[in-house]
């Protein structure tokens, strides 16, 4: 992991004041969907009005009614091809809480990175950016359906499944499935997707972007996690910078 350590992060903007009317904003989510097993993250491509290839992180707008969470996973797999689900991990977060405290676990599926970023003159776009994983074979078969049907969330991550029995729960040399047509308009079923090593999705992806630092994050997320379930101090992004 030396090559992907030296990745520059991204800085947090200054904070300021905005309000936004219910017609002027937008919520949406995406997802760095890693496959434990063999070390490797999603990321898709597309093309500019150029014909330049540009890659990027699966992400869209929740539907109305959708949690932001369950959102991001859709969004990751119409956009990917891939069925996720979101990886509870160490994540630094300022997040109470819940009352009454019910769990004292660090693991968290809070997202890594919050971005905000213009529509038009008039129109908001708030984007979660979180941490997902590659689903295990038994649950592809039970969230199975035909070409376009309804989608189908997959269960959230077991509280009691640590990463090394979630890694067992695959075949050795299994390849998570890739399922075709998963994009809801023109633009999307023209995106492809690969799963790739973590220092070339975030070389690809831009070293100082925050899409790369969202991998980066992820990858670092998963590392703390299996130190703590084999009971060894972990270290934060920061300490590894």
């Amino acid at each position: 992991m030396s090559s992907t350590a030296q990745n520059i992060s991204p800085k947090s903007s200054t904070v300021g004041f905005g309000q936004y009317l219910a017609e002027d904003f937008v919520q949406g989510g995406g997802v760095a969907i890693f496959h434990l097993a063999s070390e490797r993250v999603v990321i898709c491509s597309a093309e500019d009005r150029h014909g330049r290839t540009y890659y990027f992180l699966p992400k869209g707008r929740r539907d109305a009614g959708e949690d932001a969470a369950r959102g991001a996973e859709r969004e990751g797999y119409e956009e990917s091809g891939y069925r996720n689900r979101l990886l509870p991990l160490p994540i630094r977060h300022c997040q109470p809480q819940a009352y009454p405290r019910v769990s004292d676990s660090p693991l968290t599926a809070e997202p890594v990175w919050i971005q905000l970023m213009p529509l038009s003159p008039t129109k908001q776009y708030l984007l979660y950016w979180y941490i997902a994983e590659t689903i295990p074979p038994e649950l592809e078969k039970e969230l199975e359906t035909e070409a376009g049907a309804v989608y189908k969330p997959p269960p959230s991550y077991p509280h009691d499944l640590t990463l090394r029995n979630r890694v067992q729960m695959e075949p050795k040399g299994y390849e998570p499935i890739r399922h075709e047509g998963t994009g809801v308009d023109e633009e999307e079923q023209t995106y492809k997707s690969y799963l790739v090593p973590i220092g070339e999705a975030i070389q690809k992806l831009g070293r100082t972007g925050v899409m790369a630092d969202v991998v980066m994050r992820g990858w670092w997320g998963i590392q703390n996690r299996y130190q703590l379930e084999d009971g060894i101090d972990s270290e934060s992004p920061e300490q590894m910078e």
